[in-house]
C-alpha cells in the first residue's frame, strides 16, 4: 500500500511517502489510521485529529469508513490555511 502525507503532516512523520504491507484485519481507513498512529509519535501527532484531515483513496476523496485493499494509494491532507 502506498501512503502519502502532505504539508505539516509529512513534517511530523518525517516522510511524504510510505510503502507498507496492509496488516491483516485492517479493512478501512479508520482502522488504518489507528494502526498508523501506533507506528511513531510523529504519526500519532499527524493523525491525532481526523475531523480536520481529508483522506483520498486512489485519488478520490472519501470518508474513514471507506474499504481499502493492499494495492490502494491513500493520501492524507491537512486543512489548508492562507490569506
Amino acid at each position: 500500500m502506498k501512503i502519502m502525507y502532505f504539508a505539516w503532516m509529512r513534517e511530523h512523520i518525517g516522510a511524504s511517502l510510505e510503502q507498507l504491507d496492509l496488516p491483516t484485519g485492517i479493512t478501512n481507513i479508520r482502522e488504518l489510521v489507528e494502526y498508523l498512529r501506533s507506528l511513531s509519535d510523529g504519526h500519532a501527532r499527524a493523525l491525532s485529529d481526523m475531523d480536520v484531515v481529508r483522506v483520498a483513496v486512489n485519488q478520490t476523496y472519501t470518508d474513514l469508513d471507506k474499504t481499502i485493499a493492499a494495492d490502494d494509494e491513500v493520501a492524507f491532507f491537512p486543512p489548508v490555511t492562507g490569506g
